[in-house]
């Protein structure tokens, strides 16, 4: 048995370094393949994750409202986050229509500073405020939209909801080009105790794909049959199309690669046995079996396959890194788990590609062909 795999050891060392010249033609389309699919893969996850982060960005992608302008039950913002997860960012938000020192209705809106913060980040804004901060008697501190600011007189103003004044100091001021820049937004303990009036939207961020953010909204509309639950429409929908459309294309160009790869490497390997016809012939005539044979022709397309993984694969990664600082200004380190992915299709295209030279192998008959025939 050592005798026998040593055998074969030594015919596929002798085979590969005396033809060299196709060992190498196979090496570089392998390792081609593995290079792109590496490339593909780790671009794909990792622009994936990417994307997820930059539509994270843009706001909430899921909006719970209270009905016919009613405030939303003590108990939601605890059932949403048990049901959202911690990865998810909600925002809790009060409205109410205030009047200013000349009488002119302005909308207020109560919110968390840290929450709104964390979540809609692409806001414009001159300075958070520092809820935590205010020292009690002094006027509540605010956030004011830029369109807002014409109603106001100064930095320090009184606002009155149904008899009740509340004073406000300016800390900051905001910009979205939306509805956001017409209001005025201060704490929602702040808020809740000047109006009485809690929590009557939740903006809820979730992460993941569209088909996950639509299985937490059907969750979502069973544990709160009460409250309007719907998504924003615009984010999931665009998310879902990028995402679907990154994939076709890696699918298809993974397709496409490797039938290119496998087309090369099948006339690289049909060339070497035509080649090496006489060798196997005397093989057979000296008693080697037919699997014998085809097992010295697969270890070879093996060996080749999984050299070039492992080029193919350093190649691959180091693309994808100069890809990403070039074109995304990111930096996308080595996928570990392509690894495997990318041996496996090496391997399936290198065996793929020799079935047809091993047909030909199984036909060849030793006698014919030392006679020359």
């Amino acid at each position: 048995m050592k005798r026998t795999q040593f055998s074969l050891g030594f015919i596929v060392r002798r085979s590969m370094v005396h033809r060299r010249v196709r060992s190498l033609a196979a090496l570089l389309a392998l390792t081609v393949s593995a290079a792109v699919a590496t490339t593909l893969l780790t671009l794909y996850v990792s622009l994936n994750r990417q994307l997820h982060q930059q539509f994270r960005a843009f706001g909430a992608n899921i909006v719970l409202t209270a009905p016919d302008g009613s405030t939303l039950p003590s108990e939601t913002l605890a059932t949403v986050r048990a049901i959202a997860g911690s990865e998810s960012r909600i925002v809790p938000f009060a409205y109410a229509v205030a009047q200013t020192a000349d009488g002119a209705p302005i909308v207020v809106a109560g919110t968390d500073f840290n929450a709104a913060r964390a979540m809609d980040s692409w806001w414009q804004v001159s300075r958070w405020p520092n809820a935590a901060a205010a020292t009690p008697g002094s006027p509540v501190a605010a956030m004011v939209g830029t369109r807002a600011q014409g109603f106001l007189h100064g930095d320090d103003f009184p606002l009155t909801y149904n008899g009740h004044t509340l004073a406000l100091h300016t800390e900051a001021t905001l910009r979205t080009g939306a509805a956001e820049d017409s209001r005025i937004f201060i704490p929602l303990a702040a808020f809740t105790a000047w109006t009485g009036q809690s929590a009557s939207t939740l903006e809820i961020q979730a992460p993941g794909s569209a088909a996950q953010v639509e299985d937490l909204l059907h969750r979502l509309r069973a544990a709160l049959p009460g409250v309007q639950v719907h998504a924003v429409r615009q984010l999931v929908e665009s998310e879902g199309r990028i995402v679907d459309r990154t994939r076709s294309l890696m699918l298809s160009s993974l397709v496409l690669i490797a039938l290119t790869v496998g087309i090369c490497v099948l006339a690289t390997l049909t060339a070497s046995v035509l080649e090496r016809r006489r060798d196997f012939a005397i093989m057979k005539a000296l008693g080697s079996t037919q699997h014998q044979v085809a097992l010295l022709f697969l270890l070879e397309a093996a060996l080749l396959a999984l050299a070039g993984a492992a080029a193919g694969y350093l190649l691959g990664s180091l693309c994808a890194f100069g890809i990403g600082a070039w074109n995304f200004h990111a930096t996308i380190p080595p996928l570990w788990q392509a690894a495997p992915a990318v041996l496996l299709l090496n391997l399936f295209v290198a065996l793929l590609a020799a079935g047809l030279p091993m047909r030909i192998l199984r036909t060849m008959e030793p006698a014919t062909l030392l006679r020359g025939e």
